[in-house]
C-alpha cells in the first residue's frame, strides 16, 4: 500500500524569540526542514540566522518558542542531538597551533569517533587538505581555514549537518567540489541545514527559507519563490507599436495576454524580462522593511516562556 503520509521532519521550529537586550534577534520565526533535504536560510546580515542556528543546536535557550531535532527537544536532549549533528561555524573554531590532521584528532576523540584514521582520512580527502595535513593552521588562507572547518564537521558521519555560510571564501572550483559531496550526503539521507548570501548556492537547494528581523517570510523552492517575482512581457507589434505588461507566474498569464492576438503575424517578437531570484528575494527583504516591528516582550505560552537572565 502507498504510504501517504508527509514526511518525518528534521527540524521543526514553531513560534522562536530570543532577545539581547533591546535587540530582538528572533521574533516569532517558524519552519521545518524535512528529513533528506538540502535546505537554505537566506536573508540580511543581523536577520537572525546564527541566533536561529545555536537554538537549533541546543547552545542558546530561547526566550519563548519550542524547537525539536528528529522528535528531540534542542534544550533538553541537547546532548543526544549532538551524536547525530555535524555543525561548521561561520567562523572556524579550530585551534591555530594545530595541524588540520591534529584537529581532526583532538575532535574525533571527543566526539568518541570509531574508526578514527579512516574518518581522518576520508574528511581530509574530500576538502583537499591531504598534503597540507601537518602544517600549522595559522598559515592556511580564509579559504583552507575553511575546508579543515567542514572536515571537522563531517567527522561524526552526522545524520544533520548544519552549516553556516560554509563556502564563504572558498574557490569556485572547491565550491563545486563541496557541493557535489552535499547532495552524495543526501543521497545517502543526511538532511543539511545551511546560511547562504551566495544566491547561486540558494537555487541549490531543495527549499529556501527568506528571513528577516528575526522572521521567516517564506518557505519555498527556489523557483517558487522566484515564481512571485513579476515579470515584464514586451509585445513589439508588425505596425510598428509597442504593448508593455507585468504578470506574475507568466508561464500561466503569457496564453491569456495572447488570446487577443490569435498567434496571428501581429506579434513580431515577444521579449520577457523575468525577475532573477536573487531580485525577487531582494524585493521581499526590501518590502518587508516598510511593515511595522512588532514590541514589547516576547510571548510567554511556549516552552520557554521565561526569558532567558
Amino acid at each position: 500500500m502507498h504510504d501517504s503520509s508527509p514526511p518525518a521532519p528534521a527540524i521543526e521550529v514553531e513560534d522562536l524569540y530570543k532577545s539581547y537586550g533591546a535587540v530582538r534577534a528572533l521574533n516569532g520565526a517558524s519552519l521545518n526542514v524535512i528529513r533528506g533535504e538540502v535546505f537554505g536560510l537566506v536573508g540580511p546580515n543581523g536577520a537572525g540566522k546564527s541566533t536561529l542556528i545555536k537554538a537549533i543546536c541546543g547552545v542558546l535557550k530561547p526566550d519563548a518558542g519550542t524547537v525539536s531535532v528528529f522528535g528531540m527537544d534542542a534544550g533538553r536532549d541537547r546532548h543526544a542531538i549532538r551524536r547525530r549533528l555535524g555543525y561548521m561555524p561561520q567562523e572556524p573554531a579550530l585551534y591555530d597551533d594545530l595541524s588540520p590532521r591534529e584537529n581532526l584528532v583532538f575532535f574525533g576523540r571527543g566526539y568518541g569517533t570509531t574508526d578514527l584514521d579512516r574518518r581522518i582520512r576520508e574528511s581530509l580527502e574530500l576538502v583537499g587538505l591531504r598534503d597540507r595535513q601537518g602544517d600549522a593552521l595559522h598559515t592556511f588562507s580564509g579559504g583552507m581555514r575553511q575546508r579543515a572547518s567542514l572536515a571537522c564537521a563531517l567527522m561524526r558521519e552526522p545524520k544533520l549537518l548544519i552549516l553556516d555560510e560554509p563556502t564563504a571564501g572558498v574557490d569556485p572550483t572547491l565550491k563545486q567540489v563541496f557541493w557535489r559531496h552535499f547532495h552524495k550526503l543526501k543521497r545517502r539521507g543526511v538532511t543539511i541545514f545551511l546560511t547562504t548570501n551566495m544566491m547561486d548556492e540558494a537555487l541549490r537547494c531543495d527549499r529556501v527559507a527568506v528571513i528577516r528581523g528575526g522572521r521567516i517570510l517564506v518557505t519555498e523552492p527556489p523557483e517558487t519563490i522566484r515564481a512571485r517575482g513579476r515579470t515584464r512581457v514586451t509585445l513589439e507589434l508588425a505596425g510598428g507599436g509597442a504593448r508593455e505588461e507585468e504578470v506574475s507566474g507568466y508561464e500561466e498569464q503569457l496564453p491569456r495576454l495572447l488570446e487577443g492576438y490569435g498567434l496571428s503575424g501581429d506579434v513580431k517578437r515577444i521579449s520577457i524580462n523575468q525577475p532573477s531570484f536573487e531580485e525577487v528575494v531582494l524585493s521581499m527583504i526590501t518590502e518587508s522593511r516598510g511593515k511595522p516591528a512588532e514590541t514589547g516582550k516576547a510571548p510567554a505560552g511556549g516552552r520557554n516562556g521565561d526569558p532567558e537572565h
